[in-house]
């Protein structure tokens, strides 16, 4: 299945008058192409694995794809297989972290609650950092039906799956300016020139917190246009006013090769740029009108020297939109909402790895797709 390119417009803000200009659509540049690749993952899973909500998908450097998802969300009638009496051949939960080479095989998988460390609530956003680290959050921001604590926190494991360290613990907001308590991160990111650890603390919080990747040592933190985040009540959404002075929900964060630091401020569809100690660069606004789930989820970079494209996840209106990096201006958007192989259902993350192919991830599923044309090609 061709996945076809086209034309859009973005609206771009410019640091020097903080105004957003209308910018036209790129001539030249055009949005690579994809189809389906309907060979990966191998399924069905091991052992009649089902997956549930998935939090959080990463490309580690070994083009593997790690998947973080929710199996206690998984309901009765799908889990005939680990019912007492049993109910039927299918199905059990997988298990929370697993980990999927190249060729779409299982590896290995892990995870849960354990000694020494919090386990979330609701599980979300995952990263393999440079030294092959495990980095796991969750999103839970209120006090669960059945007593579940809030997520402030983020653990550290090791490949395999050891406890390392963790940033933050159970328990209620302690204000955006605390550095001892985190609140519903999204997801995160180490750097590995200086190792330290970005955190998109966004579901409760609105800010970008930094500490060190091996002590968990504070370093900074910043909010929106790089201002010092607060506790002030925001105002719902509306794309009539001006771009909010606060993030909204902070639901995914990148660093280029080139050391900008890409913020994705979903519920207020745009991303933000910012160099690496929280100064303000430029922001691009996709689809001001969308309303719900935002149009800006998470941006992937496309893998050449200069990662000139962005991919940036657009779950407000199941699509996946391709940006040039240097200005923002949209080169073609994929995907349409469905069920059906392809279609995109409840999209919540997209990356790349090392050769283009790009991976979606959905409420119970992880979708690869092949490059039939690439930028410039």
């Amino acid at each position: 299945m061709l996945i076809t390119s086209l034309r859009g417009l973005v609206v771009i803000s410019a640091l020097a008058l903080g105004l957003a200009p209308l910018a036209a659509p790129a001539a030249d540049s055009p949005a690579p192409q994809f189809k389906l690749d309907t060979t990966w993952p191998k399924l069905p899973l091991p052992h009649e694995w089902a997956l549930a909500s998935i939090g959080g998908i990463f490309l580690d450097a070994r083009d593997h794809v790690w998947i973080y998802h929710s199996p206690r969300l998984l309901t009765g009638n799908v889990l005939g297989a680990a019912a007492s009496p049993k109910r039927g051949s299918c199905c059990v939960a997988g298990p929370f972290v697993i980990e999927i080479d190249k060729a779409g095989n299982v590896v290995q998988s892990w995870g849960g609650p354990g000694e020494g460390y919090d386990w979330p609530s609701f599980e979300h956003g995952i990263h393999v950092d440079y030294k092959g680290n495990v980095w796991l959050g969750g999103s839970q921001t209120r006090v669960g039906r059945n007593g579940e604590p809030q997520d402030g926190m983020v653990l550290k494991f090791s490949n395999t799956g050891k406890f390392l360290m963790q940033i933050g613990g159970r328990g209620p907001s302690k204000g955006n300016l605390d550095p001892s308590q985190l609140q519903g991160a999204a997801n995160f990111v180490v750097d590995e020139q200086a190792n330290e650890v970005y955190i998109a603390d966004g579901y409760g919080h609105h800010r970008v917190i930094v500490f060190d990747a091996d002590t968990g040592k504070f370093k900074r933190l910043w909010g929106a246009y790089g201002k010092p985040p607060t506790d002030d009540a925001r105002p719902a959404y509306d794309p009539k006013a001006p771009p909010s002075t606060q993030f909204a929900l902070v639901h995914g964060i990148r660093i280029a090769r080139d050391g900008l630091v890409y913020v994705s401020d979903r519920l207020n569809d745009r991303v933000q740029v910012f160099k690496k100690d929280g100064t303000y660069v430029t922001e691009f606004i996709y689809d001001k009108e969308t309303l719900g789930a935002g149009s800006v989820g998470n941006v992937a970079l496309w893998p050449d020297r200069t990662q000139s494209i962005m991919a940036i996840n657009d779950p407000g209106n199941f699509q996946i939109r391709f940006a040039r990096r240097a200005d923002g201006v949209v080169l073609g958007t994929m995907g349409h909402f469905g069920t059906y192989a392809g279609q995109l259902h409840l999209n919540h993350q997209v990356e790349f790895d090392s050769e283009g192919n790009l991976y979606t991830s959905e409420d119970s599923r992880v979708q690869k797709f092949v490059p039939t044309s690439k930028p410039g090609k």
